[in-house]
Parts: structure tokens; sequence; C-alpha cells
């Protein structure tokens, strides 16, 4: 007997047994472990003696855990389970993490994981919208950082594919097997960033997406990157509640803003207003967002630097006492800047000594007025 093998069986078939998350087969493994709990519903649900698990008895009786492995050497897939060098730790922070991982393509998720971030939003996305994600995913690429999302129609699709124009790693995190490409419409996609990335699933081949299991498959999203971005998103949308998720497990969130009048992008001003997500516009905004504390530090923005930006108090007020075109005496210079004469003068100075002032005959003027 082997141990490892066993709880790795016994994962796979837990996959195929309960959907993600399910209260009723959680509440079975915290109670008996993986094995045990696996032995109840196989014996007990082919007996149909115990209630708390007849539940599964209908997926029972297609259970083939052979087949299943078979299937997943037919898509090029490899399964993953908690200990394996590739399981991203990330997970971790999951109240119910995935019993196990369809991977398919080259990329190692445990290795890409800590320089990672997920881009999400609505699949009615705009122009401005996929526009932005684009960018965003390609300019992450080229700091080095792998993009994950969900391959979905809009921003997703947008993330994606901006990634692989930098030719960056990105991970597509499917709501059903990694043989199956959903939507069909991105078969071209998909392949695509299975050649240079990964495909993942928490679900096993030949396995059909369906509603709520999109709302499972965010949760890995929002886990196992290091922060997400939502670009536009509904009052309710899934891209939406994958940043919900993502702070709910202590990730950071960034949200793009669009117009005041769009509601794709009324989810993410929604956001901002409740306090759990920060606007971010670029990707030195996101990348000081979810990279190392003090060391990928967006740089500050400002508007145009005045000439006397960076002169003293009574300078600047001199300055801002002189007329555009004519000449004032120092007197009238003290007065209408609320200084003594002596300040005045001082101020002079160092305006004249910045090349921004001269002395004429009625006054001082401003050079730039010549």
């Amino acid at each position: 007997m082997n141990p490892a093998e066993d709880e790795r069986l016994a994962r796979i078939s837990w996959a195929r047994l309960a959907e993600p998350e399910d209260p009723v087969a959680w509440a079975l493994i915290d109670k008996l472990g993986l094995q045990e709990a696996l032995d109840l519903v196989v014996h007990g649900s082919r007996r149909a003696s115990n209630r708390a698990v007849a539940r599964f008895a209908a997926r029972l009786q297609r259970w083939d855990l052979q087949q299943d492995l078979a299937m997943t050497d037919r898509a090029g897939a490899r399964v993953l389970v908690p200990g394996d060098a590739e399981w991203p730790d990330s997970f971790a922070a999951l109240e119910r993490p995935p019993w196990c991982l369809w991977v398919r393509g080259p990329a190692d998720l445990a290795a890409l994981a800590p320089r990672s971030a997920s881009v999400v939003g609505s699949r009615s996305a705009t122009e401005y919208g996929a526009s932005v994600a684009g960018d965003l995913a390609a300019g992450l690429g080229d700091r080095g950082y792998a993009v994950v999302s969900g391959a979905a129609f809009g921003i997703d699709a947008a993330a994606h594919r901006g990634a692989l124009a930098a030719g960056a790693v990105t991970v597509a995190v499917l709501a059903c097997g990694v043989e199956r490409a959903y939507p069909s419409a991105h078969t071209g996609l998909l392949r695509e960033i299975g050649e240079t990335g990964a495909i993942v699933s928490e679900l096993p081949p030949a396995t059909s997406a369906m509603k709520m299991r999109f709302l499972h498959r965010n949760r890995l999203i929002a886990a196992l990157t290091r922060g997400t971005v939502v670009v536009e998103a509904g009052l309710r949308s899934g891209a939406l509640s994958t940043g919900r998720m993502a702070a709910r497990v202590g990730r950071p969130v960034g949200v793009v803003p669009g117009p005041v009048t769009s509601m794709q992008s009324a989810g993410c001003h929604e956001a901002v207003r409740q306090g759990w997500a920060t606007l971010v516009t670029e990707t030195a905004e996101v990348i000081e967002l979810v990279g190392a504390i003090g060391t990928d530090l967006a740089d500050r923005k400002q508007g145009p630097v005045e000439p006397v930006d960076e002169l003293g108090t009574a300078a600047r007020q001199v300055w801002g006492a002189l007329p555009p075109r004519a000449s004032r005496e120092v007197e009238g210079l003290a007065r209408l800047a609320g200084l003594a004469e002596h300040e005045v003068l001082a101020g002079l100075g160092e305006l004249d000594a910045a090349g921004l002032v001269e002395q004429r005959l009625d006054g001082w003027g401003k050079v730039s007025a010549r």
C-alpha cells in the first residue's frame, strides 16, 4: 500500500463524485478523512443505507477511476494534489481548496504563483475595457508576471491575448474539463495558451461547464495569484465575485475606473466606494499593488512642474504678486504678497538667480513677459 498514492486516487475520486465545495462531502472528509469518507460514500451509497451520502449515489453509478485516469492521459494533462512540487501553496488561503487539479500545458503553477496577477472582467466588455485589459496584461508580462484569467469572452480573452502578445505566460482556469474548449469560439486561444502556459481545472475530464461551477472556478483565480485586477464589472457579475473572493482571502484587489455612465464599470466604482478595492490605471500601479512591499513602487503622478515649484515660500508669493506683463515696485509687491519689504527683496533675489525676473526702470517684472 502506498498512502500517498491512495490519497491521490481518493482526491481524484472526490472530484468526480462531488461538486467543488460540496458541504456534505467536506463535512464527511473533515470528520473521517479523505479515504474513510470515500469508503463510506462508495459502500454506503450502494446500499442506500446512509442518508447523508445518498446524494452521491447517482454519480457513483458512473464513477470509474481508471477511466478518469485514461481520459487524463488522452488529454495530455497531469493531476496535481497537495504535496506535489507543482501544487501552489497559495491555495492554502481557501477554506475549501480544490481536492486536486488537472493541468494541461508546460507552466509550473507553484513557480509562477508568487509573481502573478489575475485580470478579469465583464464578458460584454466595451472597446475601452478590452483595450485596457490587453495593455495591462502585456505590461505585466513585460515585467515578468504571469497573467491568470478565465478564458471567457470580453475582458478575460483580452487579458490572455495581451499576455501572449508580450510573450508572457498566461493561465486559463476553466469551469469544465481541461480537454474542453469553453467557450468553443476560444478553441484557438486555448490551444495557444496551452502551448506556453497552462489550462487548469479542478473538474475531471468530460465535465461540462455549468453556472455554479463558474463561481467555484472564480475562487481558484482569486487565490492562485498575488492579486486581482477587475476591468469592467457590473454590480452583479462573476468578475466582481472574483474580486470579493480575492479580498476575502487576503489578496489585494485593483479595479479600473470607467465612465460614470457605464453600467459595465458600476461594480468597479462601487468596490472602491466600499473600500475593498484600490483604483488602478496602469501596469505600474498594478505591480505596486501585487508586488513586493517597498520595492515595486509606481512613480508618483503629478502635473507639470512650474519654474517656481522648487523655490522658497517668499519667492513663490512674490511671483504670484507680479503681473503677467507689467512691472511692480517693491512696496507694491510687499502689499500684494503680504510680506515685509526685506522678504520681498529676498524673494526677488531667488527669482532673479533662477532667471525668472528682471529689474526694470519702473520696477520688477517677469522675464517671460518680454
